[in-house]
This record gives structure tokens, sequence and C-alpha cells, in this order.
């Protein structure tokens, strides 16, 4: 027997109560953006499942697809069977013959969201069971580690057999978070950080910094690569902003106190940034930044840092060790991108002992010698904009920014 459809469960959508229905749109959006490579594939939502409705479209190659949408947290293919004994019986022999193989065991699993069906979970556990018994030879119960779960799901329009739970991506749907900005460089963090506020849904747009002839056009095409890695897992456009440094960091380097520079150059990438997200219409940044990693991540560090915005920073690695971070980068695949060794704005004009522990008012004193706004200014008005598209290839990226 073949599945005719795919059922999503949702997760922590399930939660929302009156807003349920703005993320279950959201996420029927994903789903639908996943489906195009598949036209005759159908979507079905209610406020508790969603149904995709296979139409002989391939089910393997739409459950690859469903694997990366944030919001989904298990789905199984499926066969929609009406709401009677007898048909229902049949369908669950029908489904198991088609998978039993010899020496297996197997359980029913029933659940109802109706409690008006004629019968009750072990009533259907038991009759169910008992029929599969009688029909197919050798096969044997195993309530605790069976071969075969039959799951069996009673809802007010029909009924669902499905044999296996997929796990899903998990989080919330892409977009229902709102928009942030991604400070996005060529490391191994700050890919995973705008993953995971992909995965609570925030829609990203990414921000990076090039200082050339300090920095080469392929620590830029490193930072596309790992945007589109990014796009890659949601199927979603995503736009690069690649803001021109180069004359704000060398003013930094000739007006601010060697240790002090790395904190006045963060302060600054995030004044452009945040002007970058005021235009966006954007409500909070997105950063790579875990506690106590480097000399710019302690707390005093980003205590004066962030003194420059009232914008909310988002953090999601901040708690997180780094052996966990390039576990999960590895899992995107962009941990061997950010490897590549080519130098970004954040590595070039180390000092030799930034300080770990900066001073707001000392920073700020330094930062007062020589007005940095006109060249924020003229950097935000020097962004490059790249629309990062699923499946594009790196050449059609390069022919828009040039």
């Amino acid at each position: 027997m073949n599945y005719d459809r795919i059922l999503i469960r949702y997760g922590e959508i399930s939660t929302k109560g009156r807003n349920r229905n703005k993320f279950v749109d959201k996420l029927r959006k994903s789903v639908r953006i996943a489906l195009i490579p598949f036209p005759k594939a159908k979507i079905e939502a209610s406020r508790d499942r969603m149904y995709v409705l296979l139409n002989g479209e391939n089910g393997i190659e739409i459950i690859k697809s469903l694997k990366n949408i944030f919001g989904i947290q298990s789905f199984s293919p499926a066969i929609k069977v009406e709401r009677d004994v007898e048909a229902l019986k049949q369908a669950s022999l029908e489904l198991l013959q088609s998978l039993f193989k010899a020496g297996q065991t197997f359980k029913v699993t029933a659940k109802r969201s109706d409690k008006a069906f004629e019968l009750n979970t072990n009533e259907i556990n038991d009759t169910v069971g008992g029929y599969l018994l009688s029909q197919i030879p050798g096969l044997t119960v195993n309530v605790k580690n069976p071969d075969i779960n039959l799951r069996v799901e009673v809802r007010k329009e029909a009924i669902y057999l499905s044999c296996e739970t997929i796990k899903g991506a998990g989080g919330l749907p892409l977009g229902s978070g709102g928009r942030a900005m991604l400070m996005l460089s060529g490391g191994i963090d700050s890919p995973v950080a705008g993953f995971m506020a992909m995965k609570r849904g925030l829609e990203i747009e990414a921000v990076h910094f090039f200082s050339p002839p300090f920095t080469s056009e392929r620590s830029k095409e490193k930072v596309i690569d790992l945007a589109r890695k990014l796009v890659d897992i949601t199927k979603v456009s995503m736009k690069l902003h690649i803001v021109p440094f180069t004359d704000v960091q060398q003013a930094i380097r000739e007006q601010v106190p060697e240790n002090y520079t790395m904190t006045s150059t963060r302060r600054m990438m995030l004044r452009i940034t945040d002007e970058i997200r005021h235009n966006r219409e954007a409500l909070a940044i997105v950063t790579g930044e875990s506690l106590g990693q480097v000399a710019s991540q302690t707390l005093e560090s980003m205590y004066a840092i962030n003194e420059v915005t009232n914008t909310p920073i988002l953090r999601p690695l901040i708690s997180m060790d780094k052996t966990d971070i390039i576990k999960i980068a590895e899992q995107i695949d962009t941990f061997e991108i950010s490897n590549r060794p080519f130098e970004d704005c954040c590595t070039i004009f180390v000092p030799a002992s930034p300080k770990t522990k900066p001073k707001r008012e000392k920073v700020n004193q330094y930062e007062s010698y020589f007005d940095f706004e006109p060249l924020i200014q003229e950097a935000v008005q020097g962004v490059e904009v790249l629309t990062i598209k699923p499946g594009s290839d790196k050449q059609s990226e390069f022919d828009e920014l040039f």
C-alpha cells in the first residue's frame, strides 16, 4: 500500500492559543515554498494538523524537503481512512502487509481527538490488533519495542494510519518572529547564530564588513557561500549587505589607543548595522557572540559595545561551548567554509593586547577626539546589497555585485 499524504505535527505552535492561526499561516507558506518542485502536491491545514496530499508526487523527496522546515515537530507518511471500523481494519491490514517481514513484531497505538467515534482507545487497539494477528501468519506483539508501530489517529473528519514518525526541525516558522539583521563574519559562530535565530522564527538579513585591500575578494566569496548555506536550509531568499569598512577601520587605528581599537571597531560595526536595520525596518540585531570566547566577548566588553544602541541585541550562542557550536556548524554544513584561510575585517589590525575589561568612559573619551559620524554615513551609503536566492550559483551573485 502506498501512502497518499504526509501528516505534519506542529509542536510549539500548538501552545499559541488565539495567535495559532498566524503561526500556521507562516508554516503553510514555508511548506508551500518547499513543495514548489512538486506541483501536484497540495496542502491542507487546520489549527491542529497539516497534511501534504502527494497526488502522485515522490513522497521520499518531499520528506527530505520537509526535514529542514522550522515549526514542524514531526511528520509521518500516512493514509486517510473513512470513519468506519471495517474500513479501518482493512486499511490497517493492507498497510501492515506491505511492511511486514518474517519475524517482525508490532503494536497498535491509537489516539482519539474525536471522542464520538464508536470505539474508545483500548477498543481500537484490541480490535485492530486482534484482526491483524488473525490475518498475518507469524506476526507477534511487542508493546515495548515493536518493529512496526501502527499509529491510528481518529479525528473528526477521518482516521489516519501511519507507521513511521520522522523528527522535524522544531522551532517556529520562519518569519513568525519578525525581521532581524545578522552580523555575518567569515567565522564559525555567526552562521550558527543565524541558523539558531531563524529556527526561532526570525527572518534574517545579513550584514558583512569588508575592508579592501586588507581583505580579499576570496573572503567576500566565503561569506556569500555561508549566506548561501543558510538560504539552502530555508529555501527563502536572503539579502546580504556588504559594508565598505576600510576608512572607518583605518580611522580607528589612527585615533584610538591600540588596546581599545577592538572595542571601538565593534562599536562602529554595531552603529552601522543599526543604521541598516533602521532603513530595513528590522527590530533586532543578531550576533555570534559566546560569553568569554574572545576578548570582545567578555561581559565588560559587551557592556561597553552595547552602549551605542538601544536596539535589542540577540546572542543565540551566548551560553554555548565552542564544541557545541562546531557540532551545529557541521550539521548545517558551514564549518568547512568558515575554516577557509581568508582574513576578514575582524582578523586584521588585531591589537597585541586587546582590553578584556574596557571602560565606557574611556572608549567614549578616545572616540570623542574624532568625528566618526561622516565615515559611518559614508559606509552606510556605500553598502552593496546582494540577494542570495535558493539554488542560485556563485557566478550569478558575483555578477549582481559587480
